[in-house]
């Protein structure tokens, strides 16, 4: 049998594959750390919960800054030396919450780990999609999701092993990201492709061209936080213990991790839209079993299954990002994603919050309801349209 030769097109860039799926499982490691371990130091410090609010939201002003920013920086330093140095802005953020105590000197950290986690992700996704060919594409959007949702597990799973004193989880991981850097930095050596600059304006433009993706991304980010959020707060209120509550949680990562490389097959063998709007009906439909459920068991499952069909919807859009986009729009996207999650998970954790207290049943069956208008969108724009060769103009 004679070796048929692939296009140029058509052959992964592993080397850049490789540098994206490290790179964003070293953030999302540094990211899963820092939200318990910050909040837990300063409950322990007797600092108001007001205040922790208030260092988280440094968090995220320096990932909307950095992501506004993109294009700027892009144009300044090339695409995979942004995410070497971003790695090592995370380095240095982690570094200063181990060395100093100050309040304000964490303020500053905490915005710095933003910009550089922004940075991460954002260029990150969209190389992933320019270094893969559209026939594995939704496998490696599954590896890539599986490893940040393993790399977001193992960040509050290491807090028992490592303490809370002495800033040495801290420190541990920024060694830890800061190796990844120079790990990323090797690899960058052997890849073939490079992340492409957007123009101004390229996330607006994105939105015009693809609200359907963009809406995805609201909705995913809207039922994110409310899985991981939320849900305890409603399982507490419920009766159910402490100590069931704190498994359950980990019963929303672990599945999800798991299931999506299957997603990401399924992406590749089956309609892409179609596998979209299954998990949407799936993560609805186990918001809407909720009340109904009294077993631990069965609810154990139920969450599983709403944790998994929840983050394969981001799975589904990164997939259909790298399938109707290139170029700079790739970019824009990816930033288009980054803000639209912001602005989902905002408008989540507020609506949710407020529906619960006004009804414990309310919640999981107004998560329900959402999700199914969402579904009933998107079923209406089942088509594949042509690829947009876009440079962000």
């Amino acid at each position: 049998m004679r070796a048929v030769a692939l296009p140029e097109d058509a052959v992964p860039d592993w080397a850049a594959i490789a540098i994206v799926i490290v790179g964003v499982t070293a953030f999302a490691v540094a990211q899963g750390l820092t939200y318990p371990l910050i909040a837990m130091l300063f409950d322990s410090r007797g600092l108001s919960s007001s205040l922790a609010g208030l260092n988280a939201a440094c968090y995220a002003a320096g990932l909307a800054v950095s992501t506004l920013m993109l294009g700027r920086l892009m144009s300044l330093l090339r695409g995979d030396w942004l995410i070497v140095a971003a790695l090592l802005g995370v380095s240095f953020a982690l570094s200063t919450f181990a060395l100093f105590d100050s309040l304000s000197v964490w303020f500053v950290a905490r915005f710095v780990l933003g910009c550089s986690v922004g940075i991460i992700f954002t260029v990150s996704e969209a190389w992933l999609n320019s270094a893969c060919p559209d026939r594995l594409r939704g496998r490696v959007s599954g590896i890539y999701g599986a490893s940040l949702c393993a790399g977001f597990a193992a960040g509050p799973l290491a807090i028992p092993f490592l303490g809370t004193e002495n800033g040495f989880a801290f420190a541990l991981t920024a060694v830890y990201v800061a190796l990844v850097a120079f790990a990323s930095a090797l690899l960058g050596r052997f890849s073939r492709s490079k992340p492409v600059a957007s123009a101004p304006g390229g996330i607006v433009a994105f939105i015009r061209l693809a609200p359907v993706l963009a809406l995805m991304v609201l909705v995913f980010g809207f039922a994110d936080i409310a899985a991981i959020s939320t849900m305890p707060v409603y399982l507490l209120q419920r009766g159910y213990s402490q100590s069931f509550v704190a498994f359950v949680a980990t019963m929303v990562a672990l599945p999800t991790a798991l299931t999506q490389p299957l997603v990401g097959w399924l992406l590749d063998t089956v309609s892409r839209p179609v596998v979209a709007l299954m998990a949407t009906l799936v993560c609805a439909l186990a918001f809407l079993v909720l009340p109904l459920i009294g077993s631990e068991i069965a609810l154990l499952l139920t969450v599983s299954v709403l944790g998994a069909g929840c983050f394969s919807l981001y799975t589904c859009a990164l997939t259909l990002l790298g399938e109707r986009f290139s170029g700079g729009l790739l970019v824009a996207g990816s930033a288009a994603y980054s803000l639209v999650y912001a602005l989902g998970s905002g408008l989540g954790s507020g609506a949710t919050g407020w529906i619960l207290d006004l009804s414990l049943t309310a919640w999981p069956l107004a998560m329900g309801a959402i999700l199914m208008l969402f579904a009933m969108v998107f079923a209406v724009t089942l088509r594949r349209p042509a690829i947009v060769e876009g440079r962000g103009e």
